[in-house]
């Protein structure tokens, strides 16, 4: 098993915990914690799968850049794809009320 660990800047606060997603083949889990204060989101990523370091720092750049909710946040993952872990760490910010928007059909945001 691989852990990676990341920090991002984060300035929203979300409400409560959360908890989202189960750890099976081709998913993973995410248990949320928010912190006292707003400043950054420390991402622990435990991972069966090598090689896809780039990927996880790309999906987690974007994702945090549209939904800067700090906290702690651990992923539990069984070889999720990218557009999974979007998809479970926006079930999550909602889960914890931190106003991740929801995606359109596109998976593109909706301006307003």
């Amino acid at each position: 098993m691989r852990t990676l660990q990341f920090t991002f800047p984060a300035a929203s606060r979300a409400a409560r915990r959360a908890h989202v997603g189960v750890v099976g083949s081709g998913d993973l889990e995410i248990l949320f914690e928010p912190t006292g204060a707003a400043g950054s989101a420390t991402v622990r990523v435990r991972t069966s799968v090598e090689g896809f370091d780039e990927v996880w720092q790309a999906t987690l750049q974007r994702f945090f850049a549209r939904v800067p909710l700090a906290g702690s946040w651990e992923l539990n993952d069984a070889a999720a794809t990218p557009a999974l872990v979007t998809l479970r760490l926006q079930q999550a910010a909602q889960a914890a009320g931190g106003g991740a928007s929801e995606p359109s059909a596109t998976g593109m945001r909706e301006a307003s």
